[in-house]
């Protein structure tokens, strides 16, 4: 493969981190770097931000991103997180312009899962497997077999008089300042939930909150096994790697 290392990006609706990653073995070759993201979160403002990244690396090629959103074709078709200046936006367009490098893009949480399947606790699940990133939202990745199944954006599924993420995300859990116990029940109510639509294998929790694993796990009560996700919260930047890796023409 011509491109071993390629620079993957996490745009989320707090922070955009980044680092060169070693696609084959899934692995950080430098130490992640983090801005805060524009307190707008408009595309002009993130864009930026993303620039600075990249320019902190003195990168030159091809750059992969997950965003925070639906994306097909490149194109942004849903924000929650961030500013609805982005929805319509071509995304793969927007940061090529601006950096003057080859960009690909794909929903956050389906690159984590990405990575996740091929270098953490999915490698080698002939199953089905729904990832569920938690920080200021809920993100997923379904997997069946370790196919991906884009852009199911679970988190969005209607519950009382809002969504999923407003009760059960980690920014829910801070805000409305819920301890463990009572996150994990709310938590319980999402996964059950899922569980009732999907009837997965196997649950993997990812997102800044799983390095915190032990403190709550006990509080979830699922009847599928669940574990915290090996990569952590670098398994959105590997993932965002991986992405671009497996859109890179054979000619670049």
């Amino acid at each position: 493969m011509k491109h071993s290392e390629i620079l993957g990006i996490d745009i989320g609706a707090t922070g955009i981190k980044g680092a060169p990653v070693d696609i084959m073995k899934g692995e950080l070759t430098a130490g992640r770097y983090k801005l805060d993201t524009p307190a707008s979160g408009k595309p002009k403002d993130v864009v930026k931000v993303v620039a600075e990244l990249v320019d902190k690396f003195g990168w030159t090629g091809p750059v992969g991103f997950g965003f925070p959103g639906v994306i097909q074709h490149g194109v942004a078709k849903t924000s929650a997180n961030l500013d609805n200046d982005f929805i319509g936006v071509n995304l793969r367009d927007l940061f090529h312009e601006t950096l003057g490098l080859p960009t690909y893009v794909a929903n956050d949480a389906d690159v984590a899962g990405m990575a996740e399947i091929a270098h953490g606790r999915g490698r080698g699940v002939m199953a089905t497997v729904l990832m569920i990133t938690i920080g200021t939202g809920l993100g997923s990745a379904l997997f069946r077999d370790g196919v991906l199944i884009p852009n199911t954006e679970f988190g969005h599924l209607l519950y009382k008089k809002s969504v999923f993420e407003h009760y059960a995300s980690n920014r829910a859990r801070k805000e409305k300042k819920m301890s463990w116990l009572e996150w994990g029940r709310q938590f319980t109510i999402y996964l059950n939930h899922l569980n009732l639509l999907l009837s997965p294998d196997l649950f993997i929790l990812g997102g800044g909150i799983s390095k915190k694993f032990d403190l709550w796990k006990t509080h979830i009560k699922v009847p599928v096994p669940i574990t915290d996700a090996m990569l952590r919260n670098d398994a959105g930047i590997i993932g965002a790697a991986m992405y671009a890796a497996s859109k890179i023409p054979a000619s670049l």
